[in-house]
């Protein structure tokens, strides 16, 4: 099993950030179906061999996932991806 380990600095509010990780989530879902919640000031989300956060602080950001076998192929891109829609939106 991979994983995903990802800390990313943020200036927005908490209000902000919050609505801006929710915005990832439903984009998440639209394209990968990936079921997703709050618990708290933490994201979860999962699909069939990925399972993950996002865990929401004052000034960063951690995202976490594991990767199943299949998704550990294309931990390199789905990194990328998720790097560059933090710095896009944070």
């Amino acid at each position: 099993m991979s994983r995903i380990d990802i800390r990313h600095a943020h200036s927005l509010s908490a209000t902000s950030a919050r609505q801006a990780i929710e915005e990832i989530a439903k984009k998440l879902q639209e394209r990968f179906d990936v079921d997703y919640g709050w618990d708290g000031d933490t994201l979860k989300f999962s699909r069939s061999g990925i399972d993950g956060h996002i865990e929401l602080a004052d000034q960063a950001l951690h995202v976490s996932a594991k990767l199943g076998f299949l998704a550990a192929m294309f931990k390199e891109p789905i990194e990328a991806e998720i790097k560059r829609v933090l710095k896009e939106k944070f």
